[in-house]
């Protein structure tokens, strides 16, 4: 039975969106490894009619499975494989509805084209021109290159977050402008530069969003997919210049964009008009140049001035929006406020004012110690010690500010991901932001993105039922998913919530019983049950889907935020939904601590681990067989472990009524620890331990005192695992 047009059209889109995945894929790497997957799963079943079809797709889903099972990333005989499957597709497909025979899988696939002729041809040959590597010119062009990459991050950015406004109101005139000004811009700067395929590309699609601003041609999901791809394509592009002008690696691939400019021209008619007759050419992955190097282009380290965003997927609709400002705020806001003078300074000059501006917090410390003790409180000196500590704080503040920037890429980028992957899973999601303003740390930003994917992954796949079944519970067709962030005391608090199917604990804790991750006959608080979900290899999902249910997603997440010694909460309900809480330091170079004291040597706890201290009485201490030492705390057994113990270490405390417990929590597990005394609640600055204390289970970095001592900052997290 021959392949139907309609699935003819369904295998052409999957197939672009297989080429997108391969673009950035890299030797050594498994991104883009798990969607590859799931789309030669579908291509298999829609091409199963057709054995010609079916043979190479299936031999290269084989391939891929196999490294999925082994937990590798790709290869390069595999990765070249795939792009040269990707290649083969195209043109095989167009070989089948023109009756021809298809080509041999491994021969180029070029040799068996289809002929094309008149204006087609024509379209195709303008394309195919463009499919040039970037000449750069670094030595004359370095200051206009860098000016140019800075000012095509912002405004992919905003083409990004503009689309994506458009994608929930087509009739959003301001954000259509703001696209057509940034294509524009990027055009115009690209084409005085010399940048062939970023100037062709950008003047096509500006050329389509100009019939869509004088009411010549209606937006369509179809549109702004193939829009959001030639921005992706731009992302690349721009990469390149990036890894120029930082390393000084000239670009030694070719970024092909005939096929966008070809898909962008097919959809440039105007309402009415009759559309051009086009053959579909092979999608084109990233070509290296003959005696060029393989690898992918590589994605510029975070010491440049401006971070480039990554690519993704090939969109979908689904609906989003910003409470309580309008959808269409990033590109008004950016109209506002291009007026705002600022200046672009390279990250590692930051760094280095924060090492000195720690450097000054301790010393001022030093003196403020210096000055009690020796002409007491109330003297001239200590006076001015006192006037140089409130400026040395608000300086501290100030440098800290400088490291600061909003989380909103990151939910912009969030949004995207849920738009490509409500198509996956066939499901109509709500997607609301809000607090996208919220600051944080530059490294914070760039380390939540990754736990984000995959909560976001985790929220449309097990969370969000799909529409019949919400119909069928009485909820709204289309499922809500809620990321906000906002400050909480002296922490920011990333939120992740869905109105989905909940989490069941009692399915949670029968899978780890199945798994041997928990005894048969073992009760578990709600708080354990749910750190579960967290245990590498864990997953309840009943099948391996392109996003989930091999169980590495959530363990990633925890790794994540324990880096950023943040932790992590979940409340959820059965039936209503879950509501995933990161809460974050907001500076990765000063952290808030409880020193305490053990002996004559003091420690410092993070503020985030500690829920409370206290001395215990001797009735509430007790020693169970098989756990040791153990704490009463309102019914609640919780275990003591010695501090002095841990370090070996003299202490004044030979009995836990005798000294203070300081109760931390980690990972859902409270647990005590006993220490001598609470010396005091202060900023400390973190310094790094050298390469001789590097590894030291529980301890997560070191802190200069105001008496010039040193206090190693703990990890309760390493610390516990390790007793």
């Amino acid at each position: 039975m021959p392949i139907s047009p309609t699935a003819l059209v369904k295998i052409e889109e999957n197939i672009n969106r297989l080429a997108t995945e391969t673009i950035l894929a890299q030797a050594g790497r498994d991104d883009g490894l798990v969607p590859a997957y799931s789309l030669l799963a579908e291509l298999r079943d829609q091409c199963s009619a057709e054995p010609g079809l079916l043979a190479p797709i299936q031999a290269t889903h084989t391939r891929l499975d196999a490294l999925l099972e082994s937990a590798r990333p790709f290869d390069e005989t595999t990765l070249g494989e795939l792009r040269w499957l990707v290649e083969w597709l195209p043109v095989a497909l167009e070989c089948l509805k023109s009756s021809q025979p298809l080509p041999p899988f491994g021969e180029n696939p070029a040799a068996h084209s289809v002929a094309v002729t008149g204006p087609a041809a024509a379209a195709e040959d303008h394309g195919t021109k463009a499919d040039v590597m970037l000449e750069l010119h670094i030595d004359e062009n370095r200051e206009l290159l860098t000016e140019f990459h800075a000012e095509a991050v912002d405004h992919l950015q905003q083409i990004e977050a503009a689309l994506l406004a458009l994608d929930q109101q087509p009739g959003d005139q301001e954000a259509l402008n703001s696209i057509f000004r940034s294509f524009h811009t990027i055009k115009g700067n690209a084409g005085f530069l010399g940048l062939v395929p970023m100037h062709t590309l950008a003047h096509e699609v500006e050329s389509l969003l100009d019939l869509a601003r004088n009411h010549k041609l209606r937006l369509s999901a179809a549109i702004i997919t193939e829009i959001l791809r030639s921005r992706d394509t731009l992302s690349v592009l721009t990469q390149q210049v990036a890894v120029a002008l930082e390393k000084g690696q000239l670009p030694d691939q070719v970024v092909p964009v005939s096929h966008l400019i070809r898909a962008v021209k097919k959809l440039a008619v105007p309402d009415g008009a009759a559309p051009v007759a086009e053959v579909s050419a092979p999608v084109a992955e990233v070509v290296p140049l003959p005696g060029a190097a393989s690898a992918p282009v590589p994605v510029a380290s975070s010491s440049t001035v401006e971070e480039v965003t990554q690519p993704a997927a090939p969109a979908v609709v689904v609906a989003a929006k910003t409470t309580p400002a309008n959808p269409a705020e990033p590109a008004a806001a950016a109209k506002s406020t291009s007026g705002t003078q600022t200046v672009r300074v390279n990250t590692e000059k930051l760094d280095s004012l924060m090492d000195v501006v720690g450097e000054l917090v301790i010393v001022q410390s030093q003196l403020i110690e210096t000055s009690r003790q020796e002409s007491g409180v109330g003297s001239a000196l200590h006076r001015n010690v006192s006037q140089l500590s409130r400026i040395t704080k608000e300086l501290q503040h100030t440098a800290m500010s400088l490291r600061m920037i909003p989380i909103k890429p990151t939910f912009q980028k969030m949004e995207r991901l849920s738009r490509d992957l409500a198509r996956d899973f066939s499901k109509k999601v709500l997607f609301v932001t809000s607090g996208e303003d919220t600051e944080l740390d530059r490294t914070v930003v760039e380390e939540i993105g990754d736990p984000l994917v995959h909560m976001v992954r985790n929220a449309l796949d097990h969370g969000l039922e799909n529409a019949a079944d919400r119909v069928a519970k009485g909820k709204p067709e289309s499922g809500t998913l809620h990321l906000k962030a906002y400050h909480q005391g002296s922490n920011i608090v990333v939120e992740l919530q869905d109105d989905g199917r909940g989490i069941d604990p009692d399915r949670i804790l029968r899978k780890a019983q199945e798994k041997g991750l928990v005894a048969p006959n073992a009760t578990l608080t709600r708080e354990e049950i749910y750190a579960l979900i967290f245990a590498p290899g864990f997953s309840t999902a009943e099948k391996v889907t392109s996003v989930s249910g091999r169980g590495v997603g959530m363990d990633v997440v925890k790794r994540n935020i324990d880096k950023l010694r943040g932790k992590i909460e979940i409340t959820s309900e059965v039936g209503k939904g879950s509501i995933f809480k990161i809460k974050l330091p907001l500076t990765m170079a000063i952290i808030d601590g409880l020193v305490v004291r053990v002996g004559a040597d003091r420690f410092i706890l993070p503020s985030t681990s500690v829920q409370r201290a206290l001395r215990p009485t001797r009735e509430s201490i007790s020693t169970i067989h098989g756990q040791g030492e153990v704490l009463d705390l309102r019914g609640k057994f919780v275990p003591i472990h010695r501090l002095h113990q841990r370090f070996g270490l003299s202490s004044d405390s030979k009995n836990p009524w005798e000294g203070i417990v300081v109760i931390v929590e980690n990972a859902g597990k409270v647990s005590a620890l006993l220490v001598d005394e609470m010396v005091s609640k202060q900023e400390v600055v973190i310094k790094n331990l050298g390469g001789f204390m590097q590894n030291l289970p529980g301890v997560a970095g070191a802190a200069i005192l105001g008496d010039g001592s040193i206090a190693l900052i703990l990890d309760p997290g390493s610390l516990l695992n390790a007793a």
